[in-house]
């Protein structure tokens, strides 16, 4: 465009020249291809000047476009920033988890040890003291062998052992059973403890799934 306008001023500069020393034949002659050449340069800048404001306007679109991917490529370091920090938080939050698992799981193996001993114990005492109450019996039938009339001593001795017997019986059941219910409770919230566990490592894991997958579809954008 300066080319052309610099041309178009030598061209006037030249032209006026012409005038004043050409003869009236010459500026005739010389004038119609003077302003055809010169209409010619004058559509050639207007077609400069419009190819120009069509290049500046692409080159602000583009300019934008660049600025707009710069910002989103900012935002989607920023995303996948925060998806690792979240990633490594709930990789720590179920290592506790599975911790916290194998804990409750150690103490629902030992409960039920605990009640597989105790219903031992308690089978074993049951079988002792109906083996006592077996032995009572048949020292008071070898004694009925005398002459002496026990007959109502052994029937009271009998009576007294067999009270005895069933009142320890009971008292142990009671004593047993009490203790089974309390080891099956806590063995019951254990196990709830554990079932929720279970669930929250199920939730943990499926939401560890859902940053790879989140992770991923970042990392192919």
């Amino acid at each position: 465009v300066r080319f052309l306008e610099q041309q178009n001023k030598v061209l006037d500069t030249k032209w006026t020249l012409l005038q004043e020393q050409g003869t009236k034949t010459v500026r005739q002659n010389l004038e119609p291809l003077f302003e055809q050449y010169i209409n010619n340069l004058r559509r050639q800048l207007d077609s400069i000047l419009g190819e120009r404001g069509r290049l500046d306007s692409e080159l602000r679109n583009m300019q934008d476009t660049v600025e707009d991917f710069k910002n989103k490529y900012e935002d989607e370091i920023n995303k996948r920033t925060a998806a690792e920090n979240e990633f490594v938080t709930l990789k720590k939050d179920v290592d506790a988890a599975y911790m916290n698992k194998v804990e409750l799981q150690a103490k629902v193996d030992t409960l039920t040890d605990e009640i597989n001993f105790t219903r031992a114990l308690y089978d074993a005492e049951l079988a002792q003291m109906q083996t006592h109450v077996s032995d009572t019996s048949v020292v008071l039938s070898m004694d009925n062998n005398r002459n002496l009339d026990l007959d109502s001593i052994i029937a009271e001795v009998k009576a007294q052992y067999e009270e005895i017997a069933q009142r320890s019986r009971a008292e142990a059941e009671s004593w047993y059973q009490s203790k089974y219910e309390e080891l099956q409770i806590t063995a019951g919230r254990h196990g709830d403890d554990l079932r929720n566990t279970k669930q929250e490592i199920a939730e943990i894991n499926r939401m560890i799934q859902r940053l790879r997958s989140e992770i991923d579809h970042v990392k192919k954008q």
